[in-house]
C-alpha cells in the first residue's frame, strides 16, 4: 500500500513534464486565437467591402431608377401636353359648336385657387348661359371618370360668376376602349376622341351638371 502511494508521489521532473505539457497546450492555445481573431479581422473587412459594394448598387439602382422615371415623366408630359394642344386646336379651328350649343370663347389651362380648394381645367368652352369643361388625356382610362365629374363641382365654387349656368362635361382622349365610352355615357360625360385626322364628339347622353 506504501508502496503505491510513493509511486504516485510528485516527483521534480513529473512536476516539470506536466509545466511543459501545460506550457504546450497554452502555446497552442494561444495560436489557435490568434489564427480565430486574424480570421474574424479577414471577415470584418470582407463584410465591410461587401456592404461597400452594397451600398454603391443601391446607389447606382437608385439613380438608374430615378433617371428611367424622369424619361418615362416626360414621355407622359409630352404625350399630354400633345394631346391638350390637339384638341385645343381642334376647338379652336371651328368645333365650338357641340353640346346642342355654340360657344362663342375658349381658353386652356384655366386655373383656380380659393381656401383649401384648387383644380385646373384643361379646355373650357363658354356662352351666355353654359360652360363646357373638358378633360384632355393622351390615353383615357375608367380612373378618370370620378376625376372629370368633380371639375363640375370645383368649377363652381373658383368661379362663381358661372355657379348659375349650366355645366357641361367632356372627356377628351387620343384613343378609348368599350368600357370607358360606356362609363362615360353612364355619367353623362361627352365622348370626344382622335378618329383618323378628325375630331369626333359623342355628346347625346349629355347631362347638365
Amino acid at each position: 500500500m506504501m508502496d503505491a502511494l510513493q509511486s504516485q508521489t510528485a516527483t521534480p521532473e513529473s512536476v516539470w513534464a506536466i509545466l511543459q505539457e501545460t506550457n504546450k497546450t497554452l502555446k497552442e492555445t494561444a495560436e489557435r486565437q490568434k489564427e480565430y481573431d486574424r480570421w474574424q479581422a479577414e471577415y470584418a473587412i470582407r463584410q465591410a467591402e461587401y456592404e461597400k459594394k452594397r451600398e454603391k448598387s443601391n446607389e447606382d439602382f437608385d439613380r438608374r431608377m430615378k433617371e428611367i422615371n424622369k424619361t418615362l415623366g416626360g414621355w407622359a408630359d409630352n404625350h399630354g401636353s400633345f394631346a391638350e394642344e390637339y384638341f385645343y386646336n381642334s376647338f379652336e379651328k371651328g368645333q365650338q359648336n357641340f353640346f346642342g350649343k355654340k360657344f362663342d370663347m375658349i381658353e386652356k389651362k384655366v386655373r383656380g385657387v380659393w381656401k383649401n380648394v384648387q383644380d385646373e381645367y384643361d379646355i373650357v368652352l363658354y356662352n351666355d348661359d353654359a360652360v363646357a369643361i373638358i378633360e384632355v388625356k393622351f390615353k383615357a382610362h375608367k380612373n378618370d371618370i370620378d376625376t372629370v365629374l368633380k371639375k363640375a363641382e370645383t368649377f363652381k365654387i373658383l368661379c362663381p360668376y358661372y355657379k348659375d349656368y349650366k355645366i357641361y362635361l367632356g372627356l377628351a382622349s387620343m384613343a378609348f376602349y368599350p368600357e370607358l365610352e360606356q362609363a362615360c355615357i353612364d355619367s353623362g360625360i361627352a365622348i370626344i376622341k382622335q378618329v383618323g385626322d378628325k375630331v369626333v364628339i359623342n355628346d347625346k347622353h349629355l347631362k347638365v351638371f
